[in-house]
C-alpha cells in the first residue's frame, strides 16, 4: 500500500471513530446500538431490549481507536477490550469455553443457543490488536488478552470446523495461526497451516468455495486471506492465501453484472439481494477506485479492512465492467460417498443476469433463483420465494433448469427440514401457518415495471424487457378454491406474484399427510424459440420437458417428487 494511500485509509478510520464516539457508553465501557439479529441465536427481541452492547463490534472499535493512532484514544480501547474479556468462558469444564456472547445483556446460557463463531469473530480482533498494538496496552492487561487468545483458539480447535464452513474455516485458520506464530504455540500455528491446506485441497477439487458466490461472505473470505498474506510469517501460509484470493476474486469478478452493478447469482449466502453500500465500497476500495460503484460521498469505510492488505487483482478489473453474454456452470457441492452434487448456473446479457441453482432449500439466506435487470440506470430484482407467514421456509426446495434466456422452475416441500433456519429449528413432519405461499418477488427499482397476469400466466415488464412466468402445475393437497391462480400485491418497495397456498386461520399442514404437494412453472425473459412444454406425471414425479422446434440442442428436463420426504443426510 503506497504512504498516500496508507495516510487516506487513517484519515477515513478516523473519522469512522468519530462517528462511532456516539455510541460509547462509558458506564459499560461499550459501543451501545440499536438491535437487530437474523432472528436465532438470541432471546432477546428489539421490543425487550431497543439497544445492545455488542461484544465483537465494541472489540472491532477498541481496535480502531487504536489504529487511528491518536493517544487520547488509548484509555477508552484498553477500558473496552478489558470489559468485554470478562464476558468470555475461561472455564474449560464448560461446553462454551472460549466463547463470547452476542451482547453484554445475554450470557452465554441465555442464548438459543450460543454462537461458537463469536471465538472467531471476537479471537481476530484480539490477535490484530496485539499485533498492531501489544506495546500500547498495560502488561497486566495484554497478558489478559494473550490468555483470552489462547482460550480462543482451543474453542476453535476443539469445534474443528471442516472447509465446506468457508469463511469460518478461513477465519478460524487466521485467529489460529497469526495467534501461534503471536504466542510462539506451535500447535496453534500449525493447526492454522494445516486448516488452510484443507481448504485449498477442498477447492482445487471442488473448483470453488462450497459457500459459493456470497455477497457478503466473499468479501469476508478476501478479508481474512488478506490478512493471513499480510500477517504471517510462514511462506506456505502466504501462498495458500494467495491461491485462494485469486478464487475467490474470480469468482467475484465473473459473476459481476456491469449494466446493473450487482453482484449476479445465485449466491449461497446473503443478506440482501441487492449490493449493500458496504459491499459497493469494499469492491471499490480495493479495486483502488478502478470500479466506480459510488460517489465519493457516498462510500463507507469499515475500520476491518485498514491495514489488511486488500487488494483486487488487476488482470480481473475488467470483468467487473466488460458488459458480454456470460455463461456459467459450477458444481459447488460434492457428497464423496453418494456422488450427489449441487451445481450453480448463472446467464448474464449486458441487459440483465440470472442466477440458479439446481437444487437447494429456499432459506432466507439462499438467493436461488434471483435475476438482477437494467432499468433507465437504475436496477430490478427479481427472487422466488417461499413463505410461512411472511419468513423465508426452509423445508422448500427449489429446482431449476436454466438454459440461457429460459428456465424451468420446481419447488418441492421436506418432512423434517428447517422452518426459519436449515439446523435451528428443524419440524417434525408439520407446521401451522395463518398464511403459507410461494412468492416472486420484485424490488429495487420499481418504476417503469409493470405487473399483470390472467389465469395461469403473468408478465411482468421491466423498461421494455418481458419477462413471463406460466404455472404448469400446482397440487398441495385439496388446494385452494381460486385453482391456482397468479395474485399480486404490493407491499412497500417490492411488489409480489403470490401463488397462495393458504390464509385465513391459523391451520396445521401436515406434510407426512399430503400425497402430492409440488409447483412448476416456467420463466421466459424477452423472446425465446418456439417452444413446447410438456408435464407428465410418473412414478411419484411430476415432469417438465421442454426442446426447441427446430429439433436442434438436446431437450431440457425438470423432475420434482411429489409427496413431501426426508432431508437428504
Amino acid at each position: 500500500m503506497s504512504r498516500a494511500k496508507s495516510a487516506n485509509s487513517r484519515e477515513l478510520l478516523t473519522e469512522k471513530m468519530m462517528a462511532l464516539d456516539l455510541f460509547y457508553n462509558p458506564e459499560v465501557s461499550m459501543l451501545r446500538t440499536p438491535f437487530h439479529s437474523p432472528g436465532y441465536h438470541t432471546t432477546l427481541t428489539a421490543e425487550s431490549h431497543p439497544a445492545v452492547h455488542r461484544t465483537h463490534t465494541s472489540l472491532q472499535y477498541a481496535l480502531g481507536l487504536l489504529d487511528t493512532e491518536l493517544p487520547e484514544y488509548e484509555q477508552r480501547a484498553a477500558a473496552i477490550i478489558e470489559r468485554v474479556l470478562t464476558l468470555q468462558d475461561r472455564d474449560r469444564n464448560n461446553p462454551t469455553y472460549g466463547i463470547w456472547p452476542w451482547f453484554y445483556e445475554e450470557p452465554l446460557a441465555r442464548m438459543a443457543p450460543p454462537d461458537w463463531n463469536w471465538a472467531d469473530f471476537c479471537g481476530k480482533e484480539l490477535v490484530l490488536t496485539v499485533i498492531r498494538h501489544g506495546h500500547k496496552l498495560p502488561t497486566g492487561l495484554k497478558e489478559q488478552v494473550c490468555e483470552s487468545i489462547g482460550d480462543a483458539c482451543e474453542a476453535i480447535l476443539k469445534r474443528d470446523v471442516g472447509p465446506h464452513y468457508t469463511n469460518i474455516a478461513i477465519m478460524g485458520a487466521f485467529v489460529t495461526l497469526i495467534a501461534g506464530e503471536l504466542l510462539g504455540r506451535n500447535d496453534f500455528a500449525e493447526y492454522g497451516l494445516q486448516r488452510l491446506k484443507k481448504l485449498k485441497l477442498f477447492t482445487d477439487e471442488l473448483g470453488a468455495f462450497q459457500e459459493y458466490n456470497s455477497p457478503a461472505y466473499s468479501t469476508i473470505a478476501i478479508i481474512e486471506l488478506s490478512k493471513i498474506r499480510t500477517y504471517s510469517v510462514s511462506s506456505e501460509a502466504r501462498n495458500l492465501a494467495s491461491s485462494l484470493l485469486d478464487v475467490v476474486w474470480r469468482m467475484a469478478a465473473e459473476h459481476f453484472h456491469a449494466a446493473t452493478g450487482q453482484w449476479s447469482g445465485p449466491h449461497s449466502r446473503s443478506y440482501s439481494t441487492l449490493l449493500t453500500a458496504k459491499i459497493k465500497s469494499f469492491l471499490q476500495t480495493a479495486s483502488d477506485g478502478k470500479l466506480h460503484l459510488l460517489p465519493e460521498a457516498e462510500l463507507e469505510f469499515e475500520p476491518e479492512w485498514y491495514e489488511s492488505g486488500i487488494s483486487c487483482p488487476e488482470p480481473l478489473l475488467e470483468l467487473f465492467t466488460r458488459a458480454e453474454k456470460r455463461q456459467l456452470e459450477q458444481v459447488y457441492f460434492r457428497h464423496k460417498e453418494t456422488g450427489f452434487e449441487k451445481t450453480a448456473d448463472t446467464y448474464m446479457t449486458p441487459e440483465y443476469a440470472i442466477g440458479a441453482f439446481r437444487e437447494e432449500i429456499m432459506w432466507n439466506q439462499v438467493r436461488g433463483f434471483v435475476g438482477y435487470f437494467a432499468n433507465g440506470g437504475e436496477t430490478t430484482y427479481l427472487h422466488l420465494r417461499c413463505l410461512h407467514d411472511g419468513y423465508d421456509y426452509c423445508s422448500a426446495v427449489l429446482h431449476t433448469v436454466l438454459d440461457r434466456n429460459r428456465a424451468l422452475l420446481g419447488v418441492r416441500f421436506l418432512t423434517n427440514g428447517g422452518d426459519t433456519h436449515p439446523n435451528l429449528d428443524r419440524i417434525d413432519g408439520s407446521i401451522t401457518a395463518d398464511d403459507f405461499r410461494l412468492r416472486i418477488e420484485l424490488g429495487g427499482c420499481l418504476e417503469r415495471v409493470q405487473v399483470t397476469s390472467e389465469g395461469a400466466a403473468a408478465e411482468v415488464s421491466v423498461d421494455g424487457m418481458h419477462i413471463r412466468f406460466e404455472r404448469l402445475f400446482a397440487a398441495f393437497g385439496a388446494g385452494p378454491a381460486s385453482g391456482w391462480s397468479w395474485e399480486i400485491s404490493r407491499e412497500g418497495e417490492r411488489y409480489g406474484l403470490d401463488l397462495v397456498i393458504h390464509t385465513g386461520s391459523r391451520t396445521t399442514i401436515d406434510f407426512n399427510a399430503l400425497e402430492e404437494a409440488a409447483f412448476l412453472f416456467s420463466c421466459v425473459i424477452g423472446q425465446a424459440a418456439d417452444t413446447e412444454i410438456q408435464v407428465v406425471k410418473e412414478e411419484g414425479l411430476v415432469r417438465a420437458r421442454y426442446a426447441d422446434s427446430s429439433g436442434e440442442g438436446a431437450a431440457r428436463e425438470l423432475a420434482v417428487a411429489l409427496k413431501p420426504e426426508s432431508a437428504r443426510n
